[in-house]
């Protein structure tokens, strides 16, 4: 390292973690749930990071596309979206995947846990997001039509795998 990094390395440091280039900060804490509204999609909260907001928004455009086995792996835009597809999709909104994820590979992507704003559940034969608060998912109590679709209900997390974007 040259005498000139080295310089302008303490002198970040000095100035405090943030200084450095490439940190970022942590998202901030959720002080509030995303809302569901009548028409079936999600309201970010308030003072959620861009990620959270962007991953609602891209979620959004695909509630109520019917459920199709392979759907959403071929082509982002797709007439029907299965589990994994459907989270690819939302994901990819925010550009926190690049490509579309099946069910297995989302049980090593990301961080290992549960995140404060994102959570991915993957087995090998079903994936789920929880985003601030509420699921996005097509199955499992999700009423009589299948597809993507929010809702404030939780289903049991047993035999996932919980897996967060960095710092969400």
């Amino acid at each position: 390292m040259s005498r000139q990094n080295a310089a302008t390395l303490r002198g970040q440091v000095e100035q405090g973690a943030s200084a450095l280039q490439g940190a970022s900060a942590p998202a901030p804490a959720p002080t509030g749930n995303a809302t569901l509204g009548a028409d079936g999609l999600a309201v970010a909260p308030a003072g959620a990071p861009p990620e959270v907001v962007a991953v609602i928004a891209a979620a959004n455009q695909i509630v109520g596309k019917p459920y199709r086995y392979g759907g959403g792996h071929g082509d982002w835009n797709d007439s029907g979206y299965d589990c994994s597809g459907s989270e690819s999709f939302a994901l990819h909104g925010a550009d926190l995947v690049s490509r579309p994820m099946n069910s297995s590979e989302f049980m090593s992507w990301g961080e290992a846990g549960e995140g404060s704003w994102i959570t991915s559940y993957a087995n090998s034969g079903h994936s789920y997001l929880v985003v601030a608060g509420l699921r996005f998912d097509t199955g499992w109590n999700n009423s009589s039509s299948s597809g993507p679709k929010w809702s404030a209900t939780m289903r049991p997390g047993d035999g996932y795998t919980a897996r967060h974007p960095e710092g969400l």
